[in-house]
């Protein structure tokens, strides 16, 4: 049977926005359990980038579908997904002297309650772009655009892309990015200069371990309730910073692999951390063929794998570096590149197949409506 184009949400509902390589689909917790599916917006069309804005009395889904073809477009919806905006609306693009063109939208990031207004996007080649008025017009912030370090930053097997927004929810306040394969880079003035901050972590594939720059940083994760403390998953590293990525140290402690793409914060706890680890850059499958989340509730001291409702023979499965969300309390959901997507409702100790036989997931973000 096909799946609906749309579904009724009401007050309480949990959703979850998914991003395949051949649309969008959105997912609703039933109030007697299971989910409802709906879906594929944009079918065809390939979704890295999904978000909610709920502020200032918002209820807008952002999506950016795009192709290889006819480029990426940025979409939005007031209505969860029964209209879309038009292509030709809130378009982002490069200044034409940049000679740069827009290949794909990687991260769409709402601000912080007090700029209710202010939405940012990463993309592909890497820059950062930002919205203040909710999306109506787009600039790109011209401190990264220009930086001295763009001529020599190098793409990794996905693009020279843009995939990771971090900030200290404060006007004209701190932010971090992630670049793969040009690394860390930290703004302390809203983003008119950025520095790299990169020391600590290795770049396995560079003659050179420790560069200035060149790290092929694949997720970071930071909790607003303690705003010095990041971790960092890398192309080989798992790293934990206490002063806002200045400094960064090895926590790969009882994990089977140090290399992967996927890491999210516990809403609720800064010290608890998920990711799901990968064998290699060789062969990008878990390790062992069993699907484990690994969960570090000590800030990085440990790690400890989840597995009830996994499969943990012949999962040869691949979790992608956005396709990895929680929200609370103690809710954790993550989509594999084999098209299935799973939840837990108790912190990652049990998990529930949501759906199967999608197309490969490569973005899930999760919302309360």
């Amino acid at each position: 049977m096909k799946t609906p184009a749309r579904f009724e949400v009401s007050g309480g509902n949990t959703v979850l926005l998914l991003g395949t390589t051949k649309g969008a689909f959105l997912a609703r917790a039933r109030d007697g359990g299971g989910w409802e599916l709906a879906g594929p917006h944009f079918p065809g069309e390939e979704v890295y980038a999904m978000a909610y804005d709920d502020r200032a009395g918002r209820s807008r889904l952002w999506a950016a579908p795009g192709s290889p073809f006819w480029g990426t477009t940025l979409r939005f919806s007031d209505d969860f997904g029964a209209t879309w905006s038009g292509k030709d609306e809130r378009r982002v693009g490069f200044p034409e002297d940049s000679e740069l063109s827009l290949k794909r939208i990687w991260q769409i990031r709402p601000g912080s309650e007090v700029e209710p207004d202010v939405i940012h996007l990463g993309v592909e080649p890497a820059c950062l772009f930002e919205s203040r008025d909710a999306g109506e017009s787009w600039r790109p912030v011209e401190g990264l655009l220009n930086h001295p370090h763009r001529e020599r930053w190098q793409p990794g097997a996905g693009g020279l892309c843009l995939h990771t927004i971090v900030g200290d929810g404060e006007p004209g306040g701190r932010m971090m990015i992630a670049i793969s394969a040009a690394g860390a880079y930290r703004s302390d003035d809203g983003g008119a200069t950025w520095v790299a901050r990169n020391q600590g972590v290795r770049a396995e594939f560079l003659p050179d371990k420790h560069p200035e720059f060149g790290q092929c940083v694949h997720k970071i994760a930071h909790h607003p309730t303690n705003p010095g403390r990041l971790f960092l998953q890398n192309h080989w590293g798992l790293y934990r910073s206490e002063d806002w990525g200045d400094t960064w140290v090895d926590i790969a402690n009882g994990v089977p692999s140090d290399f992967g793409f996927a890491m999210a914060m516990h809403p609720g706890d800064p010290d608890t951390v998920y990711i799901v680890p990968i064998e290699s850059d060789g062969f990008r499958c878990t390790p062992d063929a069993k699907l484990r989340v690994y969960r570090t509730r000590d800030g990085g001291a440990s790690w400890h794998p989840l597995t009830e409702g996994l499969p943990q023979e012949n999962a040869y499965e691949t979790v992608l570096r956005d396709a990895l969300a929680t929200l609370g309390p103690g809710q954790v959901f993550f989509g594999t590149r084999s098209g299935k997507v799973y939840a837990s409702r108790d912190d990652g100790d049990s998990w529930e197949l949501v759906r199967d036989g999608l197309p490969p997931v490569v973005c899930v973000k999760a919302c309360v409506v």
